[in-house]
């Protein structure tokens, strides 16, 4: 960030500065992020919640919302300033989003005070609606393998085809060495 007044006017200290930056190319790195609100969770809670994002290819962050407003409109991420309104804990997405989806799908039914108030999918904001909807998806790896097996399907019809005349012939020279032994 440069060197210049926040939104209060003032200058900006050091370490705010770092964290508008670490939370910059928190962004920038990231595949995703969802955004939800952690009130009333335990730090044992979270603690269970970062341990299994990690598994997913997640990372969770808790920033103040006003250093993440400032980070994401910096990176022309403005649009998410909505959601960030009362205490927000932030997942960054490294791997599949579908899969931390999940993760915070599974630990909210467990942990009623999660909840997801949003989030980017590449530079597309998702509302809250959308967020949540990532987790009902199938995930990447099982996309890939669908795809790999509907174009693996037409491959095999197309050997089958080009084999069958080879092999009739091969059949019908067998049926003529069968018939001319017999004679």
């Amino acid at each position: 960030m440069e060197q210049t007044t926040m939104e209060s006017g003032r200058a900006p200290r050091a370490n705010k500065v770092a964290i508008v930056d670490e939370v910059r190319e928190h962004f920038r790195a990231s595949n995703a992020t969802l955004l939800t609100d952690y009130r009333g969770c335990s730090v044992k809670d979270l603690q269970t919640l970062r341990r299994n994002l990690r598994g997913a290819g997640g990372d969770y962050k808790i920033y103040k919302n006003t250093l993440v407003r400032i980070a994401a409109k910096s990176i022309e991420l403005g649009e998410l300033e909505p959601f960030l309104v009362g205490p927000t804990g932030v997942a960054f997405v490294h791997g599949d989003a579908v899969e931390v989806a999940k993760v915070l799908r599974d630990f909210a039914k467990t942990n009623v005070n999660l909840i997801v108030k949003g989030g980017v999918l590449g530079t597309k904001i998702l509302d809250a609606a959308q967020a949540s909807a990532l987790a009902d998806m199938p995930p990447r790896k099982q996309v890939l393998a669908e795809i790999a097996g509907l174009l693996e399907a037409p491959l095999s019809a197309m050997a089958s085809l080009l084999e069958a005349p080879v092999r009739d012939i091969a059949y019908a020279i067998a049926a003529l060495e069968d018939k001319l032994a017999a004679a």
